[in-house]
């Protein structure tokens, strides 16, 4: 799929968690080929699709191994990134786990474990990289959150509680950032046929049930996110803050 090229995303710096794989690799291959300056986080090693990249699109992305969910480390990541690159212009906080749970299975430690990667890990990232976002006078945050808490799905509740919560920090830090021109909005997927999808929960009979649930016939890729993510980190959405953009075939209507 061809996305259309976005001028001033050319040298962007531009930060994206959980960028090797899944939806985050789809997104690090598309602002690589806006020539924009990536680096992407994630706990295990990437050197390899750092490698596939540089061929694919003479652009050679950032990877810097990090456990999102250690604040510290997080920051550190950031600042190295920002050495590398250039202050963080655009922040894409993509990295979560909807590993299924019940209610009852819910411990204390799953549940600190949940928020941390699913939410706490978005507000570390915004607090490392808005000081510099200010100075500048612009930026462009992205939360990256799902459909599955406006569908009201079940098997997991605290993964849809984190999701529901990210609207409510995107809206907050939109209004309280706005005066600096840090942009902050959210963007919810469907069901996205990334690898670990298709291997652990994507069956005929679901997958056709979900479907027909969709206005538009077709299965979602990394890509079909992609080119909403690149118009979210550009300046052709420079009056757009406080939203969530939906791109899930037509699961959800809002409005």
């Amino acid at each position: 799929m061809r996305q259309p090229l976005y001028s001033d995303l050319e040298d962007a710096s531009v930060f994206i968690t959980g960028g090797g794989s899944g939806i985050g690799a789809g997104l690090t291959e598309a602002f690589l080929r806006q020539r924009a300056r990536v680096a992407f986080v994630q706990r295990s090693d990437a050197s390899a699709f750092c490698d596939v990249m540089e061929a694919a699109t003479g652009n050679r992305p950032r990877f810097l191994a990090c456990d999102i969910t250690d604040p510290a480390a997080l920051h550190a990541a950031i600042a190295q990134a920002a050495e590398a690159h250039g202050p963080v212009q655009v922040l894409v906080n993509n990295a979560a786990n909807d590993q299924r749970h019940t209610l009852s299975e819910v411990t204390p430690e799953f549940m600190d474990w949940a928020l941390a990667i699913n939410f706490k890990c978005y507000v570390t990232a915004c607090q490392a990289v808005i000081p510099a976002m200010r100075s500048a006078g612009a930026g462009s945050i992205i939360n990256i959150t799902s459909i599955s808490y406006m569908m009201g799905n079940a098997g997991y509740p605290i993964y849809t509680a984190a999701n529901s919560a990210l609207n409510g920090l995107t809206r907050s830090l939109a209004r309280e950032f706005g005066p600096d021109r840090i942009r902050v909005n959210a963007l919810a997927p469907g069901w996205v046929m990334t690898p670990k999808q298709l291997e652990q929960w994507v069956t005929p009979e679901a997958l056709s049930a979900h479907l027909a649930r969709q206005c538009l016939p077709d299965t979602l890729s990394p890509a079909d996110i992609a080119g909403g993510v690149l118009f979210l980190a550009s300046d052709a959405s420079r009056a757009m803050t406080g939203q969530a953009l939906v791109i899930d075939g037509g699961v959800v209507v809002t409005g």
